[in-house]
């Protein structure tokens, strides 16, 4: 019973963020119109690929090698080549989806209703299906032998990739309010990191599920459950030896890898995710405003705020720019040096909501409605 009710309330808030974020005509809290960009790059759409809507879930494509993973929630599974956009191969799951996708090029994952798993080889053919304790909506993530999947009541299971065989399972608590979003996972050398409601990030051991490290990124404040939701959002992001993540009413802050020391953290709030290079991180808050921070110290480099209230999602460091959709389905392509305009293009109209994913020069969105686009800037 505890769990549905955190569930419901879950739900609820959600609703209620979305209400804020896009209230009535006589909200101050309007979406910003879009600007005219002349004189600026034109990023070109190298190809397009429908796979299906997304419905109330969020679908990341998952890259490896030259194959690009996508699926929707009808239960299509698809591979296609990440350069040209061409079908590798389609199959149907057999079950709804509410997750995904997960892969290391050899198994590929997702999560259908009721907390099922479902696997397959790279050639689509099924490998096993599995059972998580309850719902899951974060992607699966696969490594080193290891499938690791979180659900709903923050309990983390690691299978076997090839048989399907419980491994290991670790459980959390989970505050009696959390967003309804997909806390991300991501897997690096022997460890996995995962993102936690409450604005905590743990990191286990792949092959045994030990904890390496649990730190916290954002700490509840506040007199109100809602107040004190601090859930970290999207999924931490490793680079060299930095481990970063951003949180709800929080924090963005980055820390040792390795030993998870503390190295900066600066106050923030977002329900996506962060994006990291060689000198910055990258955060598009909760107000539409995308910021960068310094990766040495988390100095404020710059921040624009001329996207706000157009539900951004996570954004991604491309060459010269930043990159980040939004809820009408642009993907806006801002300077990483100052965070001007330089470009903005335009996918089907919907949201964006799945993490972009970088294959080679084509930087590749998936949207709500379930078109998958890969642009290029020239």
């Amino acid at each position: 019973m505890r769990i549905t009710e955190k569930v419901i309330a879950a739900s609820v808030f959600a609703m209620l963020a979305g209400c804020s974020l896009f209230g009535s005509k006589d909200s101050k809290n309007q979406p910003a119109p879009l600007v005219e960009l002349k004189g600026m790059a034109t990023p070109k759409t190298v190809w397009k690929y429908s796979v299906g809507k997304a419905g109330n879930a969020v679908f990341t494509p998952a890259l490896s090698g030259a194959n690009l993973y996508v699926a929707d929630a009808d239960g299509a599974l698809a591979s296609i080549d990440a350069a040209t956009g061409k079908q590798n191969w389609r199959i149907k799951t057999g079950s709804d989806l509410t997750a995904g996708v997960g892969t290391d090029g050899e198994v590929v994952v997702v999560g259908g209703v009721k907390g099922t798993i479902l696997a397959f080889d790279a050639s689509g053919k099924e490998l096993w299906k599995g059972q998580a304790t309850s719902e899951v909506l974060s992607s699966p993530v696969v490594g080193g032998g290891v499938v690791v999947v979180r659900s709903v009541d923050n309990q983390i299971t690691a299978f076997e990739a090839k048989t399907g065989v419980k491994r290991w399972t670790v459980t959390r608590t989970t505050p009696a309010l959390t967003l309804r979003n997909a806390p991300g996972m991501v897997v690096n050398g022997l460890n996995v990191y995962v993102a936690q409601p409450g604005g905590k990030l743990l990191a286990l051991v792949l092959a045994t599920g030990l904890p390496r490290f649990e730190v916290v990124v954002g700490e509840p404040r506040g007199a109100t459950e809602l107040e004190r939701v601090t859930d970290i959002a999207g999924s931490p992001v490793i680079f060299e030896n930095d481990v970063c993540a951003v949180s709800y009413q929080g924090r963005v802050a980055c820390f040792d890898a390795v030993t998870g020391a503390p190295h900066w953290s600066k106050a923030t709030s977002s329900d996506k995710g962060v994006a990291v290079d060689q000198r910055f991180v990258f955060v598009s808050d909760d107000k539409g405003e995308v910021a960068a921070y310094s990766r040495e110290n988390g100095s404020n480099a710059w921040k624009n705020d001329k996207l706000s209230y157009r539900n951004l999602s996570t954004p991604v460091s491309y060459g010269r720019a930043v990159a980040v959709g939004d809820y009408q389905g642009y993907v806006h392509f801002l300077s990483r040096e100052d965070g001007a305009f330089i470009g903005r293009a335009a996918t089907d109209g919907s949201k964006i909501q799945a993490d972009p994913v970088i294959a080679g020069s084509n930087l590749i969105f998936q949207t709500q409605s379930g078109t998958v686009t890969a642009l290029a800037v020239e």
